[in-house]
């Protein structure tokens, strides 16, 4: 069992950074893939960025790629999300995602979610 609980969300101008954190509970964090995807009002959950267990592999969306950068810190249980260079159309909820596997990392199928945070990014 893996609890999430997102923060760091907020309101930005465009062209500006934000920092989301994700922290788990459960001492088996460091077992599970993570994911970050978002979800604009009326449009579909879709993938934003994940990481394997380890590390060593990461994976973004185009639409973010060059911007967002995903890490974890398994001594500490978090999972991180730098944004920079922020755009109007990033304006979601955001959330954290955890899976055993790797298969299908893009896909919203995975085991465990947070909450949400809410990030807004102003023209």
């Amino acid at each position: 069992q893996v609890q999430l609980v997102e923060s760091g969300g907020g309101l930005v101008q465009a062209g500006g950074s934000l920092r989301l954190s994700c922290a788990a509970s459960g001492r088996t964090f460091s077992r599970y893939a993570m994911g970050w995807f978002r979800q604009a009002p009326g449009k579909e959950r879709e993938f934003v960025a994940a990481i394997t267990w380890s590390g060593g592999r990461t994976y973004y969306a185009d639409s973010v790629k060059g911007r967002f950068t995903i890490s974890r810190d398994n001594a500490k249980n978090t999972l991180s999300l730098q944004m920079n260079s922020l755009k109007p159309e990033d304006t979601a909820v955001y959330y954290c995602a955890a899976k055993r596997s790797v298969d299908a990392i893009y896909r919203p199928q995975y085991d465990y979610w947070g909450q949400g945070t809410q990030v807004t990014v102003s023209s």
